[in-house]
């Protein structure tokens, strides 16, 4: 039985390498603020949303598909967290029978397997009434799949076969095994068999004739005796214990890549609870093939400062619709950090088939989300912060590819304003050339100026308000940031 619950035809892979500035990502755009509340102190919950947050998905296909089933997962969730708590229940009562499994004695094994599944049955019962009364209301694909899968898989004559088998394997009345004698009389084919008259009634069994029978009773004290008929017993049983072991281990296997897939559908749940409290917007966005260039948006604003704060905050409304570079300019603490930021978490929940934090979005797939943020001065840097700036950008031009996005934010200002705009500018023109989307965040009046005036169409210039409304708007750059503002705003 596969799940199917995020990738069309394939399981959710949690081994999967991540990309290797994954790192840069959780500390530029603050990503563990998001991820601890989609987590709710859950560390596999964590973990699972780390994983798939930063395994951007690369076709718009693949994103709809886990679009589609988080809207059944928005829409039905009382749904949702119930069939989560079934994979749950099976870990917490698996702790009390799994010990038998790893034995290396058949009888432990097969006693292991059948507790477990007679534990598994009643779970997978449940997981069939839930498919059973919500089929109909799912819309996605993925569900609808699931569930018609549970249906045909499990049905009531199954679990009456199952039933059975598991009661027959209790001996009740005894093992029937058969032997044949090999070299030297040692015993050889051991098989297990189905009991004499196993299907007749009480009175039926006592007016029938059976064969005779040629018996041995052990003393109570024959240690030894009842350990060889012990292992006989274990030999005819070892063919029936491994199968029976298999199929714990398979259920078992499917319950655990349950849980798996419906982590990050919880965590999202977790999630959209959380801002509903603070009134923030949720929106599923529209997702562009990467060769295209599409990016706006209503409302979106910083879901990290959001949940830290725990209130509602300011969004940007923007077009950069058929924009290959956006540069912010504007007031010191006016809001163009965090309008970053939101940039780039938006971009990974999008790509990961999440909602993203705006009233609407659009976006087009970047292959890569790179991040190239000012340091704090490092007593252990062995060169200057200068230098250190340009290690990290050799660094992602030797990973970045074409149709990737790239957010800079104050980058190459620890020189002078001539030098850094003059390797700035070269940097942001090469990266152009080779079609990767820039935002750029900066204080450098001439790297700005200089893009705005030979400006061809391909760029979007916004402004940091002076009235600090935390809104960005459209406009030229300015030579000040107006840091007299601060100074008065501090010390008057």
């Amino acid at each position: 039985m596969n799940v199917f619950l995020m990738y069309r035809a394939k399981d959710f892979d949690m081994k999967q390498p991540l990309p290797s500035n994954q790192y840069e990502l959780i500390q530029d755009l603050e990503l563990d603020t998001l991820l601890n509340v989609m987590a709710r102190d859950d560390k596999y919950l964590f973990d699972t949303a780390r994983q798939v947050l930063l395994s951007s998905l690369q076709d718009v296909d693949e994103i709809r598909y886990r679009q589609d089933v988080l809207k059944d997962c928005l829409n039905f969730p009382s749904v949702i967290r119930e069939i989560y708590n079934i994979p749950i229940e099976s870990i917490t009562s698996k702790h009390r029978h799994w010990l038998g499994i790893f034995t290396r004695y058949p009888s432990g094994i097969l006693s292991g397997a059948i507790e477990m599944l007679d534990m598994f049955v009643e779970l997978l019962k449940k997981l069939k009434r839930i498919a059973d009364e919500n089929i109909a209301q799912f819309e996605s694909e993925g569900f609808k799949r699931f569930f018609a899968m549970i249906q045909r898989e499990l049905t009531d004559e199954y679990f009456l076969e199952v039933e059975t088998h598991l009661k027959r394997l209790r001996f009740k009345r005894g093992t029937l095994i058969s032997v044949e004698l090999g070299m030297g009389n040692e015993g050889t084919n051991y098989l297990l068999r189905k009991p004499n008259h196993e299907d007749l009634n009480w009175f039926q069994r006592a007016f029938t004739k059976t064969s005779p029978v040629y018996s041995f009773t052990l003393h109570p004290r024959d240690d030894h005796g009842a350990r060889a008929l012990g292992e006989l017993r274990d030999k005819g049983i070892r063919l029936v214990a491994n199968a029976l072991g298999q199929s714990a281990d398979h259920i078992d296997n499917f319950l655990n890549t349950l849980r798996q897939e419906l982590a990050f559908y919880i965590g999202c749940l977790n999630l959209q609870e959380e801002l509903e409290k603070y009134g923030e917007p949720v929106c599923i966005p529209d997702v562009f093939p990467a060769n295209e260039r599409k990016h706006s948006f209503v409302g979106l604003y910083d879901i990290s400062l959001a949940l830290t704060m725990k209130r509602k905050v300011i969004g940007n409304v923007i077009n950069a619709d058929e924009k290959d570079l956006v540069v912010i300019t504007g007031a010191n603490q006016g809001g163009k950090s965090t309008f970053l930021r939101s940039i780039g978490v938006a971009q990974l929940m999008t790509q990961c088939g999440m909602f993203a934090p705006a009233k609407s979005f659009s976006a087009n797939i970047a292959r890569g989300v790179f991040t190239h943020y000012k340091r704090e001065e490092d007593s252990t840097m062995q060169s200057g912060k200068f230098d250190e700036e340009l290690s990290r950008m050799s660094e992602i031009v030797d990973t970045i590819t074409p149709d990737s996005l790239i957010l800079f934010n104050e980058s190459f200002a620890a020189t002078n304003e001539r030098e850094g705009s003059g390797i700035a500018s070269q940097i942001v023109r090469a990266l152009l050339e080779k079609r990767i989307k820039v935002f750029y965040v900066t204080h450098l009046y001439q790297l700005a100026r200089g893009f705005y005036e030979k400006n061809e169409g391909a760029a979007i210039f916004l402004r940091a308000e002076r009235q600090r409304s935390f809104k960005l708007v459209e406009g030229e750059p300015l030579q000040t940031s107006f840091g007299a503002d601060l100074y008065e705003k501090i010390f008057r």
